[in-house]
């Protein structure tokens, strides 16, 4: 998995090969429209509120944040890093990668 290094380098859009690289590292994400995308599905809405809650703290820690929707139990995600032209960048990666393991203790 790709892990920002720095702030800037962590913006410059990925090759993409690279994302086809971290995509087949990241389980239930897909590499679609320019963009990294999940789909979520939580036993029940209360978990996936909370999967949300805590995800939201893990954007404020990067400093980067998701486009996302929720409807009942299923939480969709996109990222892309507007910052870099709306490309996949290392941040998109390494965000997907949190996302995954919250989802995982979350029931997803």
């Amino acid at each position: 998995v790709i892990t920002p290094s720095s702030p800037q380098s962590s913006r410059q859009p990925l090759s993409d090969d690279a994302v086809a690289a971290a995509v087949a590292g990241l389980p239930g994400w897909s590499h679609a429209g320019g963009a990294l995308r999940a789909s979520f599905r939580f036993p029940d809405f209360r978990a996936a509120m909370a999967f949300l809650m805590r995800a939201a703290f893990e954007a404020e820690d990067l400093n980067h944040h998701p486009e996302w929707s929720n409807v009942y139990n299923r939480v969709e995600v996109v990222l892309r890093t507007h910052d870099a032209g709306g490309r996949v960048t290392a941040l998109d990666v390494e965000l997907a990668g949190r996302f995954s393991r919250l989802a995982i203790s979350g029931g997803a």
